[in-house]
């Protein structure tokens, strides 16, 4: 494990720069307990997301920022019912935005702290992240990293206590996202 002395000096596996968000390889998928039985799983079809790598860790930061309005379950009434204002209310909350204090790890294994921010609420947040690497791309000669980051929060701490008893208050987070190195 890495320890904060040890943060100030490590080096990223990535060069230094600003990556390139590559939003057709990258993907956010929830879970929340539905009645305490079972899980609603679903998506947010809009990500964006920031990676730039400096000299060490305490000089890279990563951000991303989904648009709430973009929940999908599969099931278009449900999905309408989740944004209105009696719900998640997208028009008071329309992103979930993520900023980075803190990267540690290193191989495989990362862990990113950071603050997650819905609406005007924002509170600390942590993922286990996994490197998957970084390759070329034969086709164009570019070379991507990927990253599978997954955590957890809770909804109430985001005013978000609404149905309690039909819904869960633990969200639980998958962000599957590549970035393209700079040029």
């Amino acid at each position: 494990m890495t320890t904060e002395s040890q943060s100030s000096t490590t080096v990223l596996p990535l060069v230094p720069g600003d990556w390139v968000f590559d939003p057709l390889h990258s993907s956010v998928g929830f879970t929340v307990r539905h009645l305490g039985i079972s899980k609603v799983r679903g998506r947010f079809n809009e990500l964006t997301a920031g990676l730039v790598v400096g000299d060490t860790l305490d000089t890279s930061s990563i951000t991303a920022t989904v648009a709430l309005a973009s929940i999908d379950t599969g099931n278009a009434d449900r999905d309408a019912h989740v944004r209105a204002a009696d719900l998640l209310d997208v028009e008071k909350r329309p992103t979930m935005s993520f900023r980075s204090t803190r990267i540690a790890g290193a191989g495989e294994d990362w862990t990113l702290e950071g603050d997650l921010t819905i609406g005007e609420v924002t509170r600390p947040i942590t993922f286990d992240v996994e490197f998957g690497g970084v390759v070329d791309v034969p086709m164009d000669g570019s070379r991507h990293a990927g990253f599978d980051a997954t955590g957890e929060f809770r909804r109430s701490d985001f005013g978000l206590d609404f149905a309690p008893g039909f819904l869960g208050d633990v969200i639980k987070v998958n962000l599957e996202v590549q970035f393209v190195e700079p040029r």
